[in-house]
């Protein structure tokens, strides 16, 4: 585990014995990783951080549109390689996929009190379960992804499906700015100003409006919360600046759950020092989108990330790089179809933010530097969120090889929260941040423990 970054805050608990502290059925005591030899330490972070930089190099490049005849080849390319993909899922959309599975689907759109235009997908009933008494669940993704995330899989396997069967009304929302919430009563998504948001936004839009949407077409006084990421993320922030919205959601499974980021790694910590000037670039460039999904996203993941392909282990160890180490549960059949639909997109002020809660050591809002804070404050820092406001029942799965939601993070916030009803360790010592959506078994290691913690509210 990376060390803590020193002089960022007061809070001092040993990460086992904050686990130890709100250790609760089904909760396991696991003490931190170990330290990794400091070379190697170097070699690896040294290695993410180029990896990192090449990354968003070529998130800028093809942020631009290119002009003329060179648009009209590129196009057509794009074209071809989408008419070329193979593999079961690639040109489908979530609910193309549902239908596919032999799911009902439909398809809802609400407005967000500031204008963005959000599509929901839902799955009214499951094909084992057909009560008419179906209690309401709604899954938010993580960051850079969409509702297509819960249904890639198999039936068994993919939340969507396992929560419909169990009896569930299933409701995914999609994030504005991804690949289903590109609109705007007033802005277009070529206008950088469309992007002009973060996941301050989210928590007091998307998921509230959402929310009250949802139990108005059911009729429902309250439903269930599974967010995964930053689908955690919104939550805490929501409940902390609209805590009337606890007694909409009657229990809430946070899985790989993100507040603080202190014992994170990867090429997000790397970059973090960056982050300002980078966000900054680009807004200047006019770019306000961040990794937007595209054809040439489906050619990558058709040819590099398929188990056959040459470079398949180059995909894989990105992968790892990212998320954290798990080779055993990576599920290479569906991997193809997963980065086809990921990254969804999102803003660039949104991994700006994550950015700020590593260097910050804090869960606040966005930092807008002195001036910006002063216009939207009122003072001279952003405040920072109030998790003792999060009352709802909540349930936290965590992974003890998650690079982003680290097990000395979810031990903060366990602390933190009032209400932690379940604090559950996954059962496998190496299980990273993407295994809780797209791994090989995730419900043997996940799904069948959240059901179990819903049943109980």
């Amino acid at each position: 585990m990376s060390r803590r970054r020193p002089g960022k805050h007061p809070w001092r608990a040993c990460p086992s014995d904050a686990i130890a502290s709100h250790h609760h059925s089904g909760a396991r005591n696991v003490a931190p990783l170990e330290s990794t030899d400091m070379s190697q330490r170097r070699r690896m972070f040294g290695a993410a951080f180029r990896v990192a930089v090449l990354v968003v190099s070529l998130a800028v490049v093809l942020a631009l549109p290119p002009k003329g005849d060179l648009k009209a080849l590129v196009g057509n390319l794009l074209q071809e390689m989408k008419k070329r993909s193979t593999h079961w899922g690639m040109n489908m959309t979530t609910t193309e996929i549902i239908e596919a599975m032999g799911y009902p689907t439909e398809i809802h759109t609400i407005t967000t009190t500031d204008g963005y235009i959000l599509e929901l997908h839902r799955i009214p009933r499951g094909i084992k379960h057909r009560s008419s008494d179906r209690p309401v669940v709604l899954l938010q993704h993580c960051f850079l992804c969409s509702s297509a995330d819960y249904v890639m899989n198999t039936p068994d396997e993919a939340l969507a499906y396992v929560l419909a069967d169990a009896g569930y009304d299933v409701w995914m929302p999609n994030f504005r700015g991804n690949t289903y919430s590109r609109n705007h009563v007033n802005l277009d998504p070529a206008n950088v100003d469309f992007w002009n948001w973060n996941w301050d936004h989210m928590a007091v839009n998307d998921v509230p409006n959402s929310i009250d949407y949802i139990l108005a077409t059911t009729g429902r006084e309250d439903l269930y919360y599974a967010g995964w990421s930053m689908g955690t993320t919104v939550f805490w922030a929501m409940m902390s600046e609209m805590p009337e919205y606890n007694s909409k959601v009657r229990a809430m499974a946070a899985m790989a759950p993100v507040a603080y980021m202190d014992y994170s790694q990867g090429p997000i910590v790397e970059l973090a020092p960056y982050s300002g000037e980078i966000d900054t670039i680009a807004s200047l460039l006019g770019i306000g989108e961040l990794f937007p999904s595209a054809a040439y996203m489906d050619y990558l993941a058709e040819n590099f990330c398929d188990s056959n392909a040459t470079f398949a282990e180059v995909c894989y160890n990105f992968i790892f790089l990212i998320a954290g180490p798990d080779s055993e549960e990576l599920n290479e059949e569906f991997l193809p179809v997963i980065l086809a639909h990921t990254p969804a997109g999102s803003s660039v002020h949104t991994i700006n933010h994550f950015a700020q809660i590593v260097l910050s050591g804090k869960f606040q809002k966005y930092d807008y530097g002195l001036l910006g804070n002063l216009n939207h404050y009122g003072q001279n820092k952003p405040p920072e969120y109030n998790l003792s406001a999060v009352t709802t029942p909540v349930g936290l799965f965590w992974g003890q090889t998650d690079w982003v939601a680290a097990p000395g993070d979810v031990a903060r916030l366990a602390v933190e929260l009032p209400n932690v009803a379940v604090n559950h360790r996954v059962n496998k010592d190496q299980f990273n941040h993407l295994d809780f959506g797209w791994s090989i078994h995730p419900y043997e290691y996940v799904y069948k423990h959240v059901l179990e913690f819903f049943a109980n509210f």
